[in-house]
Parts: structure tokens; C-alpha cells; sequence
């Protein structure tokens, strides 16, 4: 049953067609999973990390630069390819090898947009070429969702900041060459205000990481950093000093909409599996899929996916367009990306379920999938912090 799924709703988004290069894009990253993931995706999930071999075959197809500018080695596409590709591979039903393969997504958008020449040529080249591999490191172990409440210190030291601290659940944190750091370099303020990114060098003395193992996402390398006084060059503060905490909040926008879209891309990928078990599968004389409940239940799985995915798509049309106010958009993809996750939740239970003691077993895309819903409702910023920042957003 492995493989990658079609899908139900492809050629269209809630703005409209998708264009020919989407589609074209599509096809490309379709192909790309089939051959160069899906195959291995067992072999990844007992090393616990991906080769850095596949960072390189994904920038061959352009994975890491669809968003970025073609001076820097990308392709200046529009934030719905970037969407595309991680539905696309999403849906190899591995988050895992989802979280790790596009740990760059959160990790170098601060670089690109606030970085110094030298530093795109430095930093951002090399990741968008597959060479090197980005993190971005926010979270805390005192700290979780409330960014604002960082304790990790950026002292300057004449031409280097100084830099104490931990962070946790970092995704590629043991293997990344490029550590995007949120860091408090006024050592005298408290909550929002003082807070800067760095780039960190991953062989950085001082720097050493513990490998975390998880409930899921086996297939992901995830750490704990910790910093002894790590010196940073100061030409690698990103943007100005002090005000990181706005581009850390515009940051984490984007890489919601991103868990949104993976998060149906693995809806997709249980919903086909329990589709197929369901029609190939024979109990008391019939196919599962001729049982009136089993065919009910498949319905629901597909207007779950189908709602989540409109509203994630509408959500990245509007941002596209500049359609909404900065409230209403943070709002929005708050919502979508609960939305999202709530229905990968429900699809994989029900595919699960459809798949009876199979669906219990190792091997089958909806029980490793299942094994990995909850981190999505967790990571990008948990639902409850979500709900309660789309009701400030909103004026409730």
C-alpha cells in the first residue's frame, strides 16, 4: 500500500485553475517523491535522519529556491508553489522526511529578507543549492509557544555577540550547518522587545547538540542546542538589532500556512490507503466499500480534506493578492492551520480504523502518519495559543 496517492481536488485552488507552471510543478515534485522518497522512507525512519544527498537532489528540481531570487540560484516563483511542493511531499505520508527535507522553509526566509549581500552569499547560496542544511531555532525548554520569553543572551563583545543560552525541538538541529538564532541582545528588556536573530555556524566552538527521539517523525534528526559562550561574527545579526521579534511573528505566519498544507498532504495520503484497503479488502461475504458505514465514513474523510485544503488555499490566494489586513491574515492562517490539522487528526483515526489490525501495524501509511498528528496541532505554535491569537487579532 505504499505509494503516492492521487489526489482528489488537483487542478484547481480557490482562486482559480492553477496555472501551467503549478501544474507542471506538481508533476515534477510528484515524480520527485516517487523516486527519490518514497522507496527509502523505512531505511530513513531506522537511521532517524535523512541523507544529506537528498538536500542535493531536491535542489536539483529546485525544492529550496521556489520562492527565492534567481540571483541567489532560485527560481522567483509565487508562495503557492511552495505550498504545492509540500502537499506534494506530504503525501508520501512520511513527516519525517516532510519536516526535515523543508526545515530550510522556516530557517532562511530571516536570512533572505534581512541579511547583508555577503550574508545571502554565504548562508542562503549554499542551502538553496542543496550544500548545506538550515534550522531555525526559537523554542525554548522554558519557553514552548511564548517566543517573547526567550532566555537565550547575544552579548556584544566588540566585533562578536557572545551567545548563552538553549533551544529545544529543533528540527535538523544535528545535522544543520546553518542555525537561524533567535537571541536577546538587550540584556536589560523583558518580553518582545530586545530580540534579535544570528546566523550561527554549526561547528561554531561552544555550540553542542543532544539528539531528542520522538513519539514520530522518526525519519527527522531533532535536537537540543545548547551554547556556551558561542562567538558570532556581528555582521551576522540579521536585520536591526533589537527588533527580531516582529520578523520572528511574520516568520512563524508562513510556516503555518506551510503545516497547513502538509497537514493535508498526509490527510490525502491516510485517505487514499483506507480507499484502497476499503476496496480491495472482503469481510462477511462483501468488500468493505460496498458497507454503507465504510462509504459514509470515506465521505467525510474527503469533505474534511477538501474544507481544509479551500481554506489553506484561500488563505495563501489572499496573501498572494495583498487582499487582507495584517490582523485578518494572521487571523486566517491561524485558523487554517487548526483547521488542517484537526482534519489530518480525524482522517487518519477514521483510515486507521478502516484498515482495522493493519492499520495497527508498522509498514502502513496511516499508522505512522496517525503516530504524527499531534506534533502538527503542537509545532508552528499549539492550537490553544493559535485560537487565542486569532481572537486578538479579531477584537474578541
Amino acid at each position: 500500500m505504499r505509494g503516492v496517492p492521487e489526489g482528489l481536488f488537483e487542478r484547481t485552488s480557490p482562486s482559480g485553475p492553477l496555472t501551467e507552471e503549478h501544474l507542471a510543478l506538481r508533476d515534477t515534485m510528484r515524480d520527485f517523491v516517487a523516486r527519490e522518497i518514497v522507496p527509502h522512507i523505512d531505511e530513513w525512519e531506522e537511521a532517524r535522519r535523512l541523507p544529506r544527498s537528498l538536500y542535493r537532489k531536491a535542489a536539483e528540481v529546485g525544492l529550496q529556491g521556489l520562492i527565492w531570487p534567481e540571483e541567489l540560484g532560485g527560481s522567483g516563483g509565487d508562495f503557492l508553489m511552495q505550498i504545492i511542493a509540500f502537499e506534494e511531499i506530504a503525501r508520501a505520508g512520511a513527516g519525517g522526511v516532510a519536516a526535515s527535507l523543508g526545515s530550510y522553509s522556516i530557517g532562511l526566509p530571516p536570512i533572505v529578507k534581512l541579511g547583508r549581500p555577503e550574508i545571502l552569499e554565504r548562508y542562503a547560496r549554499p542551502v538553496i543549492a542543496g550544500e548545506k542544511i538550515a534550522a531555525l531555532c526559537v523554542t525554548e525548554p522554558g519557553g514552548g509557544s511564548d517566543v517573547a520569553a526567550l532566555r537565550t543572551t547575544a552579548r556584544r563583545d566588540g566585533a562578536h555577540y557572545v551567545v548563552n543560552g538553549e533551544k529545544t525541538f529543533i528540527t535538523s538541529g544535528v545535522q544543520a550547518d546553518v542555525l537561524t538564532v533567535a537571541v536577546r541582545t538587550d540584556l536589560e528588556s523583558r518580553g518582545a522587545k530586545g530580540i534579535s536573530f544570528l546566523v550561527v555556524e554549526g561547528d561554531s566552538p561552544g555550540l553542542s547538540r543532544t539528539e531528542l527521539f520522538k513519539m514520530g517523525w522518526h525519519a527527522s534528526d531533532t535536537a537540543h542546542l545548547h551554547f556556551a559562550d558561542v562567538r558570532v561574527p556581528a555582521e551576522n545579526l540579521l536585520g536591526v538589532e533589537h527588533e527580531g521579534f516582529r520578523a520572528a511573528m511574520l516568520n512563524f505566519n508562513d510556516e503555518r500556512l506551510v503545516i497547513a498544507a502538509q497537514a493535508v498532504g498526509f490527510a490525502e495520503a491516510c485517505l487514499a490507503e483506507a480507499r484502497a484497503w476499503a476496496a480491495e479488502r472482503s469481510a462477511f461475504g462483501c468488500r468493505l466499500s460496498e458497507n454503507q458505514a465504510i462509504r459514509h465514513r470515506l465521505v467525510e474523510m474527503v469533505m474534511q480534506v477538501d474544507a481544509a485544503r479551500t481554506l489553506v488555499h484561500d488563505v495563501v490566494a489572499r496573501r498572494m493578492a495583498g487582499a487582507d489586513p495584517l490582523p485578518t491574515h494572521i487571523a486566517r492562517t491561524a485558523m487554517a492551520k487548526i483547521t488542517a490539522t484537526t482534519a489530518l487528526f480525524n482522517v487518519a483515526g477514521q483510515a486507521v480504523q478502516i484498515l482495522g489490525g493493519m492499520g495497527y501495524m508498522r509498514g502502513t501509511v496511516s499508522e505512522r502518519v496517525f503516530r504524527e498528528t499531534k506534533v502538527l496541532s503542537i509545532g508552528g505554535g499549539a492550537d490553544e495559543i493559535l485560537k487565542d491569537l486569532a481572537a486578538r487579532q479579531m477584537g474578541f
